[in-house]
């Protein structure tokens, strides 16, 4: 597969236009946006006069009641067919997004300066709504441009600031395009996409990616001058199991036979298992798993990104949305893993530890949020990006999705003929992860 970097469009390619090529003409940039004080509104000029858009420079300036019907709109069941009609997200959630702010986790200070697009009436109504942030690093995204960066760059561009709808840190799918029930979906849509174009030129931003996206979003929006793009992340579907046993008996004998063995050596020597949800999360669990966190972490990624403070205020905010699952030794955590909790799904975000078992990981991380799904009758287990080792312990390969919208032409060509290439690799790769999955053979047949 060609590297987008090595692409005919963009060699010798000069980026015009005045400041654009030095760090005074990103400030300069920056600062069309960054003039007026955080309180004053901003107001995008849009052609339908029915709508008006309100970029919101912080989740604090956004009512959160009105947000939350669009991102999450209560007694609403959930309809695969229908990206309207999901069940209850905890990522897309005010409270959430609030607190990566709040905590300085997702701040302009982080190179996550928020630039929400919120929809609106005349008379004010919130109608439609999209987080999205101004970005001047492409970190904390799970969808990987640097590839296209590092070539803008070199052929004489500036890829930053970019826009990034998106929920910062969480490669979780879910509806980015948010509107309220009642509210013409089509024509909100349509609205929210003027305001990410007018966005884009007023920030002199190259770019807009909006990153997890359902698909049919993906689909609509590739007819709207985005290009498509494809990943892969591996779930767990929850076929009606009574308890793990039932979920291990579709499994064929030898698979099962390891998933068995790989259990009993993680809590070999000693080890206890706990999940911590609701009001029983204290601060001592949280200045655990902090621990974890930072010290995994640092030595994977070299900086994480969430703050201390982040815990506390999620806890406080989201406690009956949240799963910790900690690992005890000896009258001590060790290890553990947080869980958000959907109304269909368990979400696998953050784990660390800060001893090493063989298995615990496999444990904390895949095992016991089977389990938990299992328990509490979910549909499926989202365990995070990557990951090929989650295909022998029951997670099967999905397709995920993000959509690009550059400004230059000669940038949009170049990633265009890359992604072609790309989504074809990857649809074969999940075939081919497919033709591996554990299940007995008589049950895949079933299932196909």
């Amino acid at each position: 597969m060609a590297a987008v970097g090595s692409i005919g469009p963009l060699a010798g390619m000069a980026c015009a236009g005045p400041g654009r090529g030095s760090i005074q003409g990103l400030n300069f940039r920056l600062g069309l946006l960054w003039a007026l004080p955080p309180v004053a509104p901003i107001f995008v000029p849009m052609s339908d006069p029915v709508f008006q858009i309100r970029i919101a420079r912080s989740m604090a300036d956004i009512d959160a009641a009105a947000w939350d019907a669009c991102a999450n709109p209560p007694g609403v069941d959930c309809d695969p067919d229908d990206p309207q009609r999901e069940r209850f997200n905890p990522f897309l959630s005010h409270a959430f997004l609030n607190t990566l702010e709040t905590s300085g986790s997702a701040t302009s200070r982080t190179g996550w300066s928020p630039v929400h697009l919120v929809v609106e009436d005349q008379a004010g109504a919130i109608l439609a709504c999209a987080p999205c942030y101004l970005k001047n690093h492409s970190q904390g995204e799970y969808v990987f441009d640097y590839a296209w960066a590092d070539a803008f760059e070199r052929a004489g561009g500036h890829y930053y600031p970019k826009l990034q709808v998106s929920v910062p840190f969480t490669p979780a799918q879910g509806r980015r395009l948010l509107v309220a029930p009642g509210t013409n979906v089509a024509a909100a849509q349509a609205a929210l996409v003027e305001g990410l174009r007018a966005l884009q030129q007023r920030t002199g931003a190259s770019s807009t990616h909006i990153t997890f996206p359902l698909k049919q979003e993906w689909e609509a929006l590739g007819q709207n001058g985005f290009l498509r793009r494809t990943g892969k992340q591996f779930h767990f579907f929850n076929r009606g199991y009574d308890d793990f046993d039932g979920f291990l008996a579709d499994l064929a004998s030898r698979k099962r036979k390891n998933i068995r063995k790989e259990r009993a050596e993680a809590i070999v020597h000693g080890i206890d298992i706990e999940w911590v949800t609701g009001r029983d999360i204290t601060e001592a669990h949280w200045d655990a798993f902090f621990a974890f966190y930072m010290d995994t972490g640092s030595r994977k990624w070299g900086q994480p990104y969430l703050t201390r403070r982040y815990y506390s205020l999620v806890g406080e905010a989201m406690a009956d949305r949240i799963l910790l699952v900690m690992a005890k030794r000896n009258g001590r955590y060790i290890a553990g893993a947080i869980n958000f909790i959907g109304d269909d799904a368990l979400y696998g975000r953050n784990w660390g530890a800060i001893e090493e078992h063989p298995f615990l990981h496999f444990e904390v991380c895949y095992y016991q949020a089977i389990d938990f799904a299992i328990a509490r009758k979910l549909s499926r287990v989202e365990a995070g990006a990557q990951g090929e080792h989650k295909l022998a312990r029951g997670y099967g390969p999905v397709e995920t999705y993000s959509l690009h919208m550059f400004e230059d032409p000669r940038l949009a060509r170049a990633v265009d003929g890359f992604l072609q290439q790309e989504r074809e690799a990857i649809s074969q790769s999940i075939e081919i992860y497919g033709e591996h999955v554990p299940f007995r053979r008589d049950l895949e047949r079933e299932l196909d």
